[in-house]
């Protein structure tokens, strides 16, 4: 039987999942500083690649974390991103040798790691959270969201950015740093995501203007408003992510009703059967720690939002996107 009219179910979808949090000790069966189950990393893998995940980009979310990341990376033939999330951007003025040294730290892991299996694609997780001040003031996170764009300048990397309740400031600094235009390429920039988008629509239509790339999750397709959104973005400019642990797919979302429309099949590989933590079983998901298997689900929810393109056609241009922007032309 040919491949074109093979039933769907049977087709291999493929996926670059381009922000998973591998760190996370939850990950390693410790959630809280408690060991609460057997380390099923592995498993969480497996799950992955039989789901059609032939590759990750590890969050670095910190100087520490970034190390982290690569190291995962390497070991396991993924990749990685090299910088620091808004929350933890006090980090730099608390680091010994303070702010410049700290920079001068996630410039030295980006030099020692642009090549090869295992290598850093992008700057980042940067950019701002008005969310969540408490950890790091506004004031503190423009500085030194700021000074990260100068990495991606220099190195010529394409940027992994993180926006909350913070548009009007983070879009102003990225026009002020020349990303403005074309991902800025022209100060030496090379595009990016906006990785876990929940903004307006408004938001998302000025970001794409300027050239980035639009990722989504679970936790961007939580409400009608979001589903609108979600069904906006230019396919030339969209990105499939999980997010995990974070950001999982619920019965309470508006993207439900859309996942009732899975096939059986693709269900089990994309959201295979999950127990309660207390009830661990080795093997099995543990319910409400998102794993990089569901991908395929956000990609079906974005798909029956936009009915234009086939399944397969969606997942193709997802893919295509994210080997063109992060330069990971070495994927099978």
């Amino acid at each position: 039987m040919a491949n074109s009219v093979l039933p769907l179910q049977a087709k291999n979808f493929r996926f670059v999942d381009i922000g998973v949090n591998l760190t996370d000790p939850v990950f390693r069966g410790k959630y809280h500083g408690k060991n609460k189950h057997t380390d099923d990393f592995n498993l969480v893998l497996e799950r992955s690649r039989v789901a059609g995940v032939k590759s990750m980009i590890i969050t670095g979310g910190s100087l520490h974390e970034s190390r982290e990341a690569l190291k995962l990376a390497k070991d396991h033939g993924f990749y990685a991103t090299v910088g620091c999330h808004p929350t933890r951007s006090a980090e730099f003025d608390k680091f010994k040798g303070g702010p410049e040294a700290y920079l001068n730290a996630l410039d030295d892991i980006l030099k020692d790691n642009m090549k090869g299996r295992g290598r850093a694609v992008a700057v980042g997780e940067c950019g701002l959270d008005y969310d969540r001040t408490h950890f790091a003031a506004p004031e503190v996170q423009k500085k030194h969201f700021r000074s990260q764009l100068s990495l991606a300048k220099k190195h010529h990397l394409p940027l992994f950015l993180h926006s909350r309740a913070a548009h009007e400031d983070f879009v102003s600094i990225l026009r002020e740093e020349g990303f403005g235009v074309d991902g800025g390429k022209q100060v030496g920039g090379n595009g990016g995501v906006v990785h876990s988008f929940t903004g307006r629509l408004d938001e998302l239509v000025e970001l794409m203007s300027m050239g980035f790339h639009i990722g989504v999750n679970g936790c961007s397709l939580k409400t009608t408003d979001n589903l609108s959104c979600a069904q906006a973005i230019n396919l030339d400019l969209l990105m499939l992510e999980t997010d995990a642990p974070w950001c999982s797919m619920t019965g309470a979302h508006a993207s439900k009703a859309h996942l009732n429309t899975l096939s059986s099949s693709l269900n089990d590989l994309y959201f295979p059967p999950s127990v309660k933590l207390e009830k661990f079983v080795l093997g099995k998901v543990v319910k409400g720690r998102n794993e990089p298997c569901s991908i395929g689900g956000v990609a079906w929810v974005i798909q029956q939002l936009r009915p234009e393109v086939t399944y397969e056609e969606l997942v193709e241009k997802v893919w295509n996107n994210t080997v063109t922007v992060f330069g990971l032309d070495d994927l099978d």
